[in-house]
């Protein structure tokens, strides 16, 4: 872990290797899984769609796991604190900035899971086997978990934004470590 000052003198600890992997894993599948379900629902692309939604449906379970793993080794390996310098207010933005995309990453992988289940769809996991359905057949009900579940994304972009807004603020702007934290820890 770095421990480099910042211009304030504060130090400004990095963030674990296992942490930044975890991260910059999970960005990369809800980067990935965002164009994807715009795709599939919006399109009609074949036996190309059929592949791409097989792999959506893997995709969203792994990313509710690895959210919880993230949980797990978070609890146990606390982030390092925003530099001294900041505002509270923008201290308490920050951290619910963070919770928002925990609790909206691990609820659109279940709302996701429901849907399918309650549509009573198969739900390959990377095609080595399918995972159990988690709600009783229900087609109208089904509908609706993929309206929340197409709600879900749209906040899930909006607070992405502010997340990545955020970093490139700390970067480019007040020029500090905050995003290279995340980059180089």
């Amino acid at each position: 872990m770095s421990n480099i000052a910042t211009a304030s003198g504060s130090p400004a600890a990095g963030y674990t290797l296992i942490a930044r992997i975890l991260h910059w894993l999970t960005a990369l599948l809800v980067l990935g899984m965002i164009p994807a379900g715009l795709l599939i629902s919006h399109f009609e692309l074949g036996p190309i769609g059929d592949v791409l939604y097989n792999l959506h449906k893997s995709v969203g379970p792994l990313l509710l796991f690895i959210v919880i793993i993230r949980l797990l080794y978070r609890f146990k390996h606390p982030p390092p604190p925003l530099p001294d310098d900041i505002l509270p207010v923008q201290k308490l933005a920050a951290h619910f900035t963070h919770w928002a995309l925990y609790l909206l990453v691990m609820a659109q992988s279940l709302v996701g899971w429901i849907g399918v289940s309650a549509y009573r769809a198969p739900i390959p996991f990377f095609g080595l086997f399918n995972l159990p359905p988690i709600w009783p057949e229900d087609r109208a009900f089904s509908n609706q978990m993929f309206v929340l579940h197409f709600w879900i994304a749209v906040a899930l972009v909006i607070v992405i934004g502010m997340h990545v807004g955020a970093a490139l603020f700390h970067h480019f702007i007040r020029k500090d470590r905050v995003l290279m934290r995340m980059v180089s820890g």
